[in-house]
């Protein structure tokens, strides 16, 4: 989806349609998504609200409303299932689709995509953007060529030619931290990182080389996978004022204890691994985590564990957001049979 959170709002109010908005708090959160005019000011997710503010003096803050986001989010799920089973979802707003055999039997895959693209236009009033070809991890680079409103195919016998020519930056996996670690190794784009050996990409990225040798090379063996496993369940707080006080902390450790055991206890999960995770004043991040052989199971371990993780810290400075979360969970993964694909591509223009 295109800006998901902020096109929902700008759908739902048309009184924001064509301004610069962001999802979030004003004053003490972070952006959890942008319009493309906030966009054009530098405005990004994940980004204090406080920067956003400065890069973009007239944003429009708008709280989420995250029932709203899952309520248009099933719609298009829904939409997804009249064509494949084969879904796996990455977000509310992002997933991958495997249609080597698809309920329509519709024999071109790019064929599939604008027809999925004009129903969820025409059901929610929001576009989407999509990628279309011959793996995960080249679907999802063509993804974002065409954003927004638009679809990109990477057809078979064009891989080469296009990996070799895409800057490192664009692929999928490469942060800003280590594409510029590339850059100044003279890595600038697919043909530069082919050159190099995995013995050289291993050493220099760890085991991370190997996914860079191969993907260059257009080769990406994961599967989609239907039922994606839970693997953490997290829950957290920014507060409006910052806390310092030993018995304020207590008292939202207590109540991030009690969320979190309901959320648990509502999906029957179990896990054995707590993560406590503490955002100070000056956005220095500290977590730590302890791991027990049987599974936590009340909110009362989740607390008490809490505590524990709290008086670890190296620093007593203001703390600005709290968060607990529970991994190592009681869930297990179903695998699939690979398929090969074999969807014959069609060539056309990509909008």
């Amino acid at each position: 989806m295109d800006a998901f959170y902020a096109s929902v709002e700008q759908h739902d109010n048309p009184a924001l349609k064509g301004k610069a908005i962001a999802v979030g708090g004003e004053h003490r959160g972070v952006v959890a998504a942008a319009s493309y005019e906030a966009r054009k000011f530098g405005v990004r997710s994940a980004m204090p609200s406080k920067t956003a503010k400065e890069k973009c003096p007239h944003l429009i803050f708008v709280s989420p409303r995250f029932q709203r986001y899952k309520e248009i989010s099933r719609k298009i799920r829904e939409i997804f299932y009249e064509y494949t089973d084969l879904v796996e979802p990455l977000s509310l707003d992002e997933a991958y689709l495997d249609v080597t055999e698809n309920k329509k039997n519709i024999e071109s895959a790019n064929q599939i995509a604008r027809e999925i693209r004009q129903k969820i236009f025409e059901q929610t009033g929001l576009t989407a953007s999509a990628g279309i070809s011959i793996n995960k991890f080249l679907a999802k680079v063509a993804s974002d060529i065409n954003k927004p409103n638009g679809q990109k195919t990477i057809h078979p016998d064009k891989v080469e030619s296009f990996l070799e020519d895409l800057p490192v930056e664009k692929f999928y996996g490469v942060g800003k931290v280590t594409a510029n670690k590339m850059f100044s190794l003279g890595i600038y784009k697919g043909k530069d990182l082919k050159k190099r050996s995995i013995e050289d990409l291993t050493r220099m990225f760890g085991k991370s080389g190997a996914y860079y040798y191969n993907v260059v090379r257009g080769i990406h063996t994961s599967e989609v996978k239907p039922h994606r496993i839970q693997k953490s369940v997290a829950v957290e707080r920014t507060f409006f004022e910052d806390l310092f006080d030993e018995q304020q902390i207590n008292e939202k450790l207590q109540s991030l204890s009690e969320e979190l055991h309901n959320r648990l206890q509502k999906n029957n999960i179990l896990g054995r691994t707590l993560t406590l995770k503490i955002k100070y004043k000056d956005f220095s991040l500290f977590t730590r985590s302890i791991t027990r052989e049987e599974y936590f199971s009340s909110a009362e371990q989740y607390f008490n564990t809490g505590k524990q993780l709290w008086e670890l810290r190296p620093f007593d400075k203001p703390v600005r957001l709290l968060g607990l979360s529970l991994s190592q969970l009681n869930t297990e993964e179903k695998k699939l049979v690979s398929v090969q694909l074999k969807i014959p591509f069609r060539e056309f223009e990509d909008q």
